[in-house]
This record gives structure tokens, C-alpha cells and sequence, in this order.
């Protein structure tokens, strides 16, 4: 089974130290991380290299599914590199992922770049693959409105 890679850049209207936090803060993440019409009911994050990186997104079925792992790389508010295995809704690992984010202020406001790169552990992780950027780009918008102030 191939490797599938996401690579999104994008440029939140909010500081750096701002979004830097929504990546390594469980109060924040708990409100944009997974797709669209998905939710975040268990998260906790160590922001450190070697913390601990879990949360539990569930779908709008019910079904729960698993992302766990450790943060390698913390430069605040500068990169984050973060390993983690995500399981599928009966608790099973199907896929092991890299995620490095880096961020640049850009005058009040921050460029991210993200660069995942997952590989499948099994045939059944291949549906996980080719939804990979989809879902990706679903979170990151998720994201964008997590951080927009509310009016």
C-alpha cells in the first residue's frame, strides 16, 4: 500500500501564538479537529516533545473514531510536528500519519503550512487514503471559523 500526502497552505486573519494554540491546546482543538459534521468528544494534548497527542472524533453516525500519538517537534509558535496512529470506529489501527505545521506570522496575521503524509496499514485502510485530502481540507476550514471572532 502507497503512502497518500496532503500538503495545504493557508492563511488564518488571526496571530501566530493564536493559532499556534489551537493546534496544542485541547480546549481549542475540541472545537474544529475532523471533518465536516464530525465532533471532538474526548481530547488531551502535552504539547512537549514526547507529549501526548489523543483525541476522539465521532461521526454524525455515532461511530468513534481514534487518533493517538506524540507531539516529536514543539517550536512554539513556530512548528509542530506531530506522529499519531488513527483507528478506525471498531478500534483497529489503519493508518499511521506524519503531520508537520509550520507557521508565519504575516502582520497580524499567520500562514499555515501543513504537510501530512499517512501509509496505510492494512487493505482496509485504503477508503482512509483517498479521503485523506477531503477530510484534511474539511478540518482546516473548520479551523479557519474556530478562529474567526465571534460577532
Amino acid at each position: 500500500m502507497k503512502d497518500s500526502t496532503v500538503a495545504i497552505t493557508r492563511v488564518f486573519d488571526a496571530p501566530r501564538e493564536r493559532v499556534f494554540a489551537a493546534w496544542t491546546r485541547a480546549e481549542h482543538l475540541a472545537h474544529w479537529f475532523g471533518p465536516k459534521g464530525f465532533s471532538v468528544h474526548s481530547c488531551e494534548t502535552d504539547a512537549r516533545p514526547g507529549g501526548v497527542f489523543r483525541l476522539c472524533v465521532r461521526s454524525p453516525q455515532g461511530k468513534d473514531y481514534w487518533v493517538r500519538g506524540e507531539y516529536r517537534e514543539v517550536v512554539a509558535p513556530e512548528r509542530l510536528v506531530i506522529t499519531c496512529t488513527a483507528d478506525d470506529d471498531k478500534g483497529i489501527p489503519r493508518l499511521e500519519e506524519v503531520i508537520d505545521v509550520r507557521f508565519t506570522g504575516r502582520g497580524g496575521r499567520t500562514e499555515v503550512k501543513l504537510l501530512a503524509t499517512a501509509r496505510g496499514l492494512s487493505a482496509e485502510a485504503a477508503p482512509m487514503l483517498e479521503g485523506m485530502e477531503a477530510v484534511w481540507a474539511q478540518t482546516i476550514t473548520r479551523l479557519d471559523r474556530h478562529l474567526k471572532p465571534a460577532s
